[in-house]
């Protein structure tokens, strides 16, 4: 993917979407429904890294489920990263993510988050720190992915955050080039590895009181 003139051009898509969606409202029309293939359509790319942005900016929007789905297609993700496929265009379980439809609400908010994204990462990235992306990492990176989809994967309140914002600076990196946003992306992630253990301990410690508890009262 080119450099600055793409993620420009990306921005303004998204805006010009947005726009178009209010301009339908204003004349009585409902906008259809922002889906994930409406999205990549935006992007006018369905490289790897493109998809693990957009499926990780959807993994935080309040829909029963998706969070779970898009974790299986993250790690299909992480997968094809080991093996070499960072080039190769496809969408994993495309059967199953093909139906996920953002309500209206949401579909204006990731729309304008896209377009904010774009515009802020094209004012502050550029490339540096290339060795980042030597092909030697590509198996560190796969394995940072899969752990950041795991962490999605489990039924946390809001732990679906930090790891997304983690997936989306590894992907900005990619695509500018920017090895700082890679240190970004580690720095997110540690703190979601961190929150999980957190939490974790918290959950065990409870446990662990409910079941002394439990033995007390029973006279065990």
């Amino acid at each position: 993917m080119p450099m600055s003139s793409t993620q420009s051009t990306l921005s303004v898509s998204f805006l010009r979407a947005l726009a178009r969606r209010r301009r339908a409202r204003l004349q009585g029309y409902t906008p259809d429904p922002v889906t994930l293939q409406a999205l990549l359509r935006l992007h006018g790319d369905a490289s790897l890294v493109v998809v693990l942005l957009v499926l990780s900016v959807l993994t935080v929007v309040p829909v029963a489920g998706v969070g779970t789905i898009l974790s299986f297609a993250i790690f299909a993700i992480a997968w094809r990263w080991a093996i070499g496929g960072l080039h190769r265009p496809g969408l994993p379980f495309e059967k199953s993510l093909n139906h996920i439809a953002l309500s209206p609400q949401w579909s204006e908010r990731v729309l304008r988050f896209m377009a904010t994204l774009y515009t802020r990462a094209d004012r502050w990235l550029h490339p540096r720190w290339p060795s980042v992306f030597h092909s030697r990492w590509a198996m560190g990176w796969a394995f940072w992915i899969a752990a950041m989809a795991a962490i999605i994967f489990l039924p946390l309140p809001l732990g679906n955050v930090l790891p997304s914002l983690s997936l989306v600076f590894l992907c900005l990196a990619w695509m500018f080039k920017d090895g700082l946003a890679c240190l970004g992306s580690l720095i997110v992630g540690l703190a979601a590895i961190a929150y999980t253990a957190a939490f974790g301990q918290l959950v065990w410690a409870m446990g662990v009181q409910g079941f002394t508890l439990a033995r007390s009262w029973l006279g065990l």
